[in-house]
């Protein structure tokens, strides 16, 4: 509610306070809610690798506790701190696990806020980069184009062209246009 309210100080000292009451009665559902909240507040604080850390304790109770929302919503700041290191990947694979959980849930609330923070899934599991790929490879673009373009190698281009290839199931730059037109990703 705090974090809700952008008042990250008043959030930082109930964290704390619920963080020393969890380790006094040693409690799973209050080790795992201490552990979300301490996760989110380092978050909110711009400390995503410290965030990452009680994130996952929170992952590990919230699992040990059998607890599905909470699993996800814990998952969702995971691929927050994720991202914000630079791992967009991982950030990928944990917007999907939330998003996966969630729609099992029914939760629009929390999957419209995944919407809006991870933005749509893209077809075939492609990350960001391939899905960019793909685009440019459908405009008809060579690889050395879509190097120049996207400003990386043209050996990194062809490691993602065959990554789309292999993701997939496509055989050839004219399959992979065909998909992308197919899936409304290219115009």
């Amino acid at each position: 509610m705090l974090l809700a309210a952008e008042d990250v100080g008043a959030a930082r000292v109930a964290a704390d306070e619920l963080a020393g009451i969890a380790a006094q009665l040693d409690a799973p559902h209050l080790n795992a809610v201490a552990a979300h909240a301490s996760g989110a507040v380092l978050l909110a604080e711009g400390d995503p690798r410290a965030a990452l850390t009680a994130l996952r304790r929170a992952h590990r109770c919230w699992r040990d506790l059998d607890a599905p929302y909470p699993v996800a919503r814990v998952w969702l700041l995971i691929a927050i701190a994720c991202r914000e290191l630079g791992d967009g990947a991982s950030a990928e694979l944990e917007f999907a696990a939330a998003r996966d959980v969630l729609e099992e849930l029914g939760a629009a609330p929390d999957l419209e806020r995944l919407a809006r923070l991870a933005g749509p899934p893209r077809p075939g599991g492609l990350s960001r980069r391939e899905s960019e790929v793909l685009v440019l490879v459908a405009a008809g673009k060579t690889n050395r184009a879509i190097a120049a373009e996207l400003f990386i190698s043209e050996k990194t281009v062809a490691r993602h062209v065959s990554n789309i290839f292999t993701r997939l199931g496509l055989s050839s730059r004219a399959a992979a246009t065909a998909y992308a037109y197919r899936h409304g990703l290219a115009r």
